[in-house]
């Protein structure tokens, strides 16, 4: 894959989040100025009709399966729609595993943040304190932080071999391939910093390569043991989980991905790829559920996993501007910061603040987001057959049926 399509795929979902934010008022950075009860009172009753529309025509959109799951005070639903398997016609599972992208850089953000807790780790330390030979030769010092919170100034990553011309075929073909987060830090020799670290925020999945290397120097274990038992095992998540990178399998899977290839006769065929390597690792390969998703965050929105003054940084987002060279631009109203460690932060609404991830690899879009109160909670996974992913609209529709938002 090549830097540009590396920076694609790898935040491909902070394009969805900068759309809604466009929507919105932000709110000003640092620290959540809302607090709890966020939504003024509370969400009112969840309203059936308007999730079930939300959802009614997703071959519409370009998907072929739509999961969600809403929660909290107000009341739960869940739903899907389309095809669980477009070559045998079984029905979407509500229950069954998807890929979540970088919704997966949430979890490795809690780990790191219980090191800190546990002061094995100082966020205000170095990485090249713990990773010597991790970071190119001259670059600056980078904290742990800035890691955490994407204001590093590293430069985005990129695949060995390259090749990645952006399109389906392409990946269709290559499904199966993966690196190692030592390769993909090899890419950056020879590449200067975008920007003085901790001067502005650019979203990059090489921040979380680097934190997943933390966490497994910090322990002397693997990563996928860590967030297992940290994470996963106290909260009941038995369907979530850390695959290797050479593990293609996806187990009961709430729906195959497929993605539509051009025929040189002018037509299409879907190609299924819910085989695919979880190579993005501690960045973006976990897989997960929708209700494993709000489990997750419940807990961490309220405070299970970490101390105050670790979970103090989840909602403290840096005030800086987003870095608007090369490379990815989350666009966000204003240019200013809206990700915290491991969280990003949305305000779609006046009043309305919502703290949650968006993920995607080929084949899903995904996203779990809730009020800091966790009184009303959002998940969904769609499987959108376009390697663009899942159309705003489509994602914006089912947020505004779970937080009352105004229709487009």
């Amino acid at each position: 894959m090549s830097t540009r399509m590396m920076g694609r795929e790898l935040a491909g979902t902070a394009a969805i989040s900068a759309l809604v934010v466009a929507l919105g008022e932000a709110a000003p950075s640092g620290a959540d100025p809302s607090g709890p009860g966020a939504f003024g009172a509370g969400p009112t009753g969840l309203d059936a009709a308007a999730l079930r529309a939300s959802i009614a025509d997703p071959s519409g959109a370009g998907l072929t399966s739509a999961v969600v799951r809403v929660g909290g005070t107000g009341g739960h639903w869940t739903g899907t729609a389309g095809t669980g398997d477009p070559a045998t016609g079984r029905p979407v599972r509500a229950d069954g595993r998807f890929r979540i992208g970088s919704i997966s850089k949430v979890f490795t953000a809690t780990v790191l943040l219980q090191l800190a807790a546990e002061r094995r780790i100082d966020l205000d330390g170095t990485v090249q304190r713990h990773l010597p030979v991790a970071l190119p030769v001259g670059h600056p010092p980078v904290t742990v932080r800035q890691l955490l919170n994407h204001t590093s100034g590293l430069p985005g990553g990129s695949e060995p071999g390259g090749g990645d011309d952006g399109s389906a075929a392409w990946f269709v073909a290559h499904a199966a391939d993966h690196w190692t987060p030592q390769q993909v830090l090899d890419s950056l020799a020879g590449r200067p910093a975008q920007f003085a670290p901790g001067t502005a925020q650019q979203y990059n999945g090489v921040n979380y390569f680097l934190a997943g290397l933390l966490i497994e120097r910090v322990t002397g274990r693997s990563f996928a043991r860590e967030v297992t038992d940290r994470v996963l095992r106290p909260l009941g998540l038995h369907r979530t989980s850390v695959p290797d990178a050479a593990d293609t399998s996806l187990p009961d899977p709430s729906a195959h991905a497929v993605l539509a290839v051009p025929r040189p006769d002018g037509g299409t065929d879907l190609a299924d790829v819910t085989r695919q390597s979880p190579w993005p690792w501690a960045e973006g390969g976990m897989v997960s559920t929708a209700p494993d998703l709000e489990r997750f965050l419940t807990a961490l929105l309220g405070g299970r996993l970490l101390p105050p003054a670790q979970q103090a940084e989840l909602f403290t987002v840096p005030d800086v501007p987003n870095f608007r060279g090369p490379g990815l631009d989350l666009g966000t109203t204003g240019g200013r910061a809206c990700l915290s460690a491991g969280l990003m932060r949305l305000s779609p609404a006046p009043g309305l603040v919502l703290w949650g991830k968006t993920g995607s690899r080929p084949g899903w879009t995904s996203a779990v987001f809730a009020t800091r109160d966790a009184a009303r909670t959002l998940v969904y996974s769609f499987t959108p057959t376009s390697r663009r992913g899942a159309p705003f609209t489509a994602q914006y529709r089912v947020a505004a049926a779970a937080f009352g938002l105004p229709a487009l």
